[in-house]
């Protein structure tokens, strides 16, 4: 896919079942294609760890519809209620 000067890349799960290394390095790997290839990434994950690393911005995404959106920072500091159980079921 990045042979043919993409304009987007879709990420499907790319951490799920990797060891906190090895997420790391894919982490990495994702940051430098942004840098490199300077095109739209989008990567569909339920690690939000990874996604709070390689986002600019976040979806969330309930019952096929986009519940809420933001960046990074506004999704971390949500008040809304889907959002809130979601991140804080991490822990």
């Amino acid at each position: 896919a990045i042979a043919i000067d993409p304009e987007v890349i879709l990420y499907d799960e790319p951490t799920t079942g990797l060891d906190p290394i090895s997420t790391r390095i894919i982490d990495d790997m994702i940051l430098d294609m942004k840098r490199t290839l300077h095109c739209t990434q989008l990567v569909v994950t339920h690690d939000m760890d990874s996604a709070f690393r390689v986002s600019d911005r976040i979806a969330m995404l309930a019952n096929r519809h986009i519940v809420a959106s933001g960046t990074v920072e506004e999704m971390k500091t949500s008040t809304d209620p889907s959002v809130r159980a979601f991140f804080d079921a991490r822990h």
